[in-house]
């Protein structure tokens, strides 16, 4: 008995160690980065920092490191003292690490969400449309055939100027817009699982179609679908960051990093760093998600980790 749970326990060892050595540094880079990026913004509130609103008149586009004397009552001490912009200041003098930490936020609030409103949505239409096929594949796909062809910057501005350019209804219509992606994804792979032995076993034993989709079907169709949302949120936070350099994401004082990019445009030349530091930031927070989904996709495809 002991020999047999040493042996399994060496087993697991094996396996994790096989797991880790097959992920390797393109894994690990990236998600480490994204869970930095997670902390900071989670933990914004409580970091030592002016409001992202707090303007220091004096220092205006201020390089990397500048020493100002700016009322920081709500973050920590009572009254003025000294303060050091670690990131600069922007072109009417915000902190720029303050207004970077929330604007990760934003942008993330909006890339996760959407993609998750997508991800739901469009799952559960795709795997109807591929399981029953015939009319309701031709109904369902036929409407996301439509919403597809209708021009997602219209749609944008005309919602902004019905209901207001805000987080929730930013976030909702992205997340409308990106329905159509995830339901051809959880089609196709519906109509690979629909035909396998496991559901025509479960079909012949009487089991009802919704409990064939919910306990055959969704178990492997969200493995798939789940890898994809990755990318689908780097697309978004790259939808938000241009909506912000337009002018059509959150409304200020609330900042985002397409915002932040915008904002620092009329001071390009003599002060770059106040486009650059949001700039690097999206950027590596889309290349993390980008190659994160990549390597999870290659992991979890069958035929690639077979090569």
């Amino acid at each position: 008995m002991a020999e047999a749970v040493r042996q399994a326990m060496f087993n697991i060892r094996g396996l994790k160690r096989n797991v880790t050595e097959r992920l390797g540094w393109s894994f690990w880079l990236p998600l480490l980065w994204l869970l930095l990026v997670f902390a900071c913004a989670i933990s914004a509130h409580w970091w030592i920092l002016p409001p992202i609103d707090q303007v220091d008149w004096q220092n205006q586009a201020s390089p990397l490191g500048t020493e100002s004397l700016v009322s920081i009552g709500e973050r920590g001490t009572d009254g003025e003292g000294h303060f050091i912009h670690l990131l600069g200041t922007d072109s009417v003098g915000r902190d720029i690490l303050t207004r970077l930490l929330f604007g990760a936020r934003t942008s993330l609030t909006i890339g996760f969400f959407s993609a998750l409103i997508g991800m739901v949505i469009g799952s559960w239409f795709g795997m109807i449309a591929g399981y029953y096929k015939g009319r309701a594949e031709t109904f369902i796909m036929g409407a996301m055939d439509t919403i597809l062809a209708f021009p997602n910057l219209v749609l944008l501005l005309v919602v902004t100027y019905l209901v207001g350019a805000n987080l929730t209804n930013i976030t909702l219509v992205l997340g409308g817009l990106t329905v159509p992606a995830f339901c051809r994804v959880a089609r196709a792979n519906t109509l690979r699982f629909a035909e396998l032995e496991f559901v025509q076993a479960a079909r012949a034993c009487g089991t009802r179609d919704s409990m064939i989709i919910l306990r055959e079907i969704l178990p492997n169709v969200l493995i798939p679908v789940s890898v994809y949302a990755l990318l689908v949120v780097a697309y978004l936070i790259i939808i938000e960051g241009g909506l912000g350099f337009l002018g059509l994401s959150v409304p200020a004082p609330t900042p985002s990093w397409g915002g932040m990019i915008a904002e620092g445009y009329g001071v390009l030349k003599e002060a770059p760093h106040v486009s650059l530091i949001p700039m690097l930031a999206m950027f590596m927070t889309i290349l993390s998600f980008n190659v994160l989904g990549d390597r999870l996709r290659s992991l979890t495809d069958v035929r690639e980790s077979r090569l």
